[in-house]
C-alpha cells in the first residue's frame, strides 16, 4: 500500500522538528517521491548524514511501504 506525500512530509517533520519538507509524486502513483528536506539542525552533518536523519524519521517504511525517495537535504541560508 503506498504512502500519500503529507504522511511523509509529518514522518520527516515529526523526526526532524525544525525542518522545511518539500514532497513531490515523481510518477504520479503515490510510490515514487522525491523530497527536500531543509533543516538548520543539519549544519555541520555530511550530506550522507543528513541522508541517514531524514531515514530514521521514516521509521523504516523506506524500502518497504515507501517505495522509492529520490532525497535532498540542505541547511537553510
Amino acid at each position: 500500500m503506498p504512502m500519500a506525500a503529507d504522511e511523509i512530509a509529518a514522518l520527516i517533520r515529526a523526526g526532524i522538528p525544525d525542518a522545511e519538507v518539500e514532497i513531490t509524486d515523481l510518477a504520479g502513483d503515490g510510490d515514487h517521491y522525491a523530497a527536500k528536506v531543509t533543516a538548520a539542525s543539519f549544519a555541520g552533518m555530511p550530506p550522507v548524514r543528513q541522508h541517514q536523519a531524514v531515514y530514521a524519521a521514516l521509521g523504516g517504511r523506506m524500502g518497504g511501504v515507501l517505495h522509492a525517495l529520490q532525497l535532498t537535504t540542505a541547511v537553510p541560508k
